[in-house]
C-alpha cells in the first residue's frame, strides 16, 4: 500500500452520502458475466484492486455508476489482472462500492465504515454469484489490494471451516499482508499443483524495504509468484511472462528473491524501462508482472483439482 496525503478538506464518513446500493440482479451491476457457451470447468470470481486514489476525490465510497471508474475497473483491472485467469474459468467480476483508498490510512476516522460497505457489496455479489451461478462448480478466487482485503473476508464467511471449503480451487489474494495461520482450516500453499489454498504476495524493488514494512509485510506470507513452491531465488528463464501496457508479453523479464512477508524483483526488461529506474514500490504490477505464471499455475491448479474430484 502507498501513502494517501491530501490538501482537500475530507468529511467525516456518513451514512447520509452513501451511493445507492448495487442490485446483482442487474447485468449493469457486473463487469464480467460469463457468456452461456463458455465451456471452462471452473469459476473464477475477481475482486478488482483500490482505483480510488486521487486527493481530489473526496468520497469515501464510488458509486457503481461512476463512469471514471468503471474505465479504469476494464481498461486497468481487467486487462492486466483478471484477464490472467480467463483462460481457467468463467469469470464473474462485480462492480461494488469501492473505498477511496484513504481509508486505509484514516481507518478510525471514517476508513472502517468505508471499507465495511465495500465489503456488503461484495458479498451480496459473491452471494448472488452463488445462488444463481454456481451450481456446484469449482471456484477460484482472485484479487488485489482493496479487492484481496474483501476476499480475505469472503474467505472467512463462506469458505473456511465451511461446506463451500471442498469446492475451492485456490485463492490468490496479493497485495495485502496475511499471515500464514489467517484462516482456520484454509492453509497457504506451497506447491504449484495444490489446492484447497490461499496465496499471497507483495513486489517491491530489490534491496528495498518500505517504511511501512514492520507494520504491513513483516511476518507475513510471501508466495513465489514464479515457482509457486520453497524456491527463494529464481532464474530469469523461469519467469514466463509480463504483461506490459502495450499489451505484450515479455518473457524472462526479471527475477525475484523471497524474503520475510514480501518479494523483491530485479527491474524488469521492458521497452523505455529507464523510467522505472528509481521506482521501489512494485505493488501496482503485483499480478501483471508474473502474468504468465499465474495463468499456466491457475490452470495447473484446476485441472489437479478436477482430477481429485473425478466421480
Amino acid at each position: 500500500m502507498v501513502g494517501c496525503k491530501s490538501t482537500y478538506e475530507i468529511k467525516p464518513f456518513s451514512k447520509d452520502t452513501i451511493p445507492l446500493k448495487p442490485n446483482y440482479q442487474n447485468k449493469s451491476s457486473w463487469v464480467v458475466l460469463p457468456s452461456d457457451t463458455t465451456k471452462l470447468e471452473a469459476d473464477v470470481f475477481y475482486i478488482y484492486p483500490t482505483l480510488a486514489t486521487s486527493d481530489k476525490d473526496l468520497r469515501w465510497n464510488i458509486p457503481i455508476t461512476d463512469s471514471i471508474q468503471n474505465a479504469k475497473i476494464i481498461n486497468t483491472a481487467v486487462r492486466f489482472q483478471a484477464s490472467a485467469w480467463e483462460t481457467s474459468g468463467k469469470m464473474y467480476i462485480p462492480i461494488y462500492r469501492q473505498a477511496h483508498l484513504r481509508a486505509y490510512f484514516k481507518f478510525e476516522k471514517g476508513g472502517k465504515e468505508a471499507l465495511t460497505l465495500a465489503y456488503t457489496d461484495v458479498k451480496s455479489a459473491f452471494e448472488y454469484y452463488l445462488k444463481h451461478y454456481n451450481h456446484g462448480r469449482p471456484i477460484i478466487l482472485a484479487s488485489h489490494s482493496q479487492g484481496s482485503t474483501h476476499t480475505g473476508l469472503l474467505l472467512k464467511d463462506f469458505f473456511d471451516d465451511k461446506p463451500l471449503q471442498k469446492q475451492l480451487v485456490a485463492a490468490y489474494i496479493p497485495g495485502i499482508g496475511f499471515k500464514k495461520d489467517e484462516f482456520k482450516t484454509i492453509k497457504l500453499m506451497t506447491e504449484p499443483n495444490e489446492t484447497g489454498g490461499f496465496v499471497s504476495w507483495n513486489t517491491y524493488k530489490r534491496n528495498h524495504l518500505p517504511k511501512s514494512y514492520e507494520k504491513w509485510y513483516k511476518g507475513k506470507v510471501a508466495t513465489n509468484p514464479i515457482t509457486w513452491d520453497a524456491t527463494i531465488h529464481t532464474k530469469k528463464e523461469d519467469h514466463k511472462g509480463f504483461l506490459y501496457s502495450n499489451g505484450k508479453l515479455y518473457k524472462n523479464a526479471l527475477k525475484i528473491e523471497v524474503i520475510d512477508g514480501i518479494i523483491w524483483t530485479t527491474l524488469p526488461k521492458f521497452p523505455h524501462r529507464l523510467f522505472a529506474l528509481f521506482k521501489k514500490n512494485y505493488h501496482v504490477g503485483d499480478i501483471n508482472l508474473f502474468w504468465t505464471n499465474i495463468q499456466q499455475n491457475s490452470e495447473l491448479r484446476v485441472k489437479s483439482w478436477l482430477e481429485k474430484h473425478k466421480n
